[in-house]
């Protein structure tokens, strides 16, 4: 796998608005070439404002996370800085899956100690492999982040293509905990009534501004009645709530979308499990925490 090191993190929209259009050419295949090019980003620092914005959208407490210390960054944070880099490989013209319609339905985080937000950091991102998925051809995108050298923060997000002539199991790092969550509904913890423009706001905060999100119009040209929320805002709201130690695993599977406005319930035990579900138990999230090493956090 050849590295490319980049001097800055690529522009979010003109990535977004090229995958768009090359996305009717795609060919999506698990046996597909897919690029093998790990792009790096050296000497990042975390903007701050654009940190304490995306707090206040998901709820974390400012500057805190959980166990964490004052100067930590949430442990989803690093995904929102890797986006632009992990769009500008799944925009090229090598990625064989098209960028319209492309689901995230897993992400699994590892992360070894407390991510200070005043730390300088090398950020890496590249596509991990293809795989037969029941529903089409998934792709494993990897964001790393490392201190002097270090593995500190590793995420593995799976992204899934519909199209026909699917075969295999889902690839997903947390399947046996939706399976686990769906069977049994965690006890009730809080509710929450979204707002009809958090698609909006995250979207601001993560560039993430993918129109199923946006506007109840743009979210109908594909197929949604409403705006939907995004999978990584749900799992950070849930986090927020939760807690989430120093050191830790995380996994979640994203299972139904949340349309906008809407209420769902957040549910834990103490085992370290968590969902996310609307009217009727309808699942929409689920995961777990645990310290890294150790047991489950509740």
């Amino acid at each position: 796998m050849s590295a490319v090191t980049l001097h800055s993190a690529p522009a979010l929209a003109p990535l977004l608005a090229r995958g768009a259009l090359r996305s009717p050419f795609k060919r999506p295949g698990p046996d597909a070439e897919f690029p093998r090019t790990r792009l790096v980003l050296p000497g990042l620092r975390v903007d701050l404002a654009k940190l304490a914005a995306y707090e206040r959208v998901c709820g974390f407490a400012a500057a805190a996370d959980g166990c964490a210390g004052v100067d930590a960054l949430p442990v989803t944070y690093p995904h929102v800085l890797g986006f632009p880099l992990a769009m500008r490989l799944m925009s090229g013209r090598d990625f064989p899956l098209p960028l319209l319609g492309l689901v995230h339905t897993s992400i699994e985080i590892v992360r070894r100690a407390e991510v200070p937000a005043s730390g300088e950091y090398e950020l890496a991102v590249h596509v991990d492999g293809l795989a037969p998925h029941r529903r089409g051809t998934a792709a494993t995108v990897v964001t790393g982040l490392r201190a002097d050298g270090e593995l500190v923060w590793e995420s593995r997000s799976t992204y899934l293509s519909r199209h026909g002539a699917g075969g295999g199991a889902a690839p997903v790092a947390a399947g046996a905990v939706v399976r686990e969550v769906e069977a049994t509904p965690l006890p009730v913890l809080a509710e929450w009534r979204l707002a009809e423009d958090v698609g909006r706001r995250y979207g601001a905060v993560s560039g993430d501004r993918n129109p199923i999100h946006l506007h109840p119009f743009t979210a109908r040209l594909f197929g949604f009645p409403r705006a939907i929320a995004h999978g990584m805002w749900t799992v950070a709201r849930c986090l927020a709530a939760h807690g989430t130690p120093g050191a830790a695993v995380v996994r979640a599977g994203f299972r139904a979308p949340v349309l906008l406005p809407g209420a769902v319930a957040y549910g834990a035990d103490g085992s370290g499990r968590f969902d996310l579900r609307g009217a009727g138990g309808k699942l929409h999230l689920a995961g777990e925490v645990r310290a890294l090493g150790g047991g489950m956090r509740g």
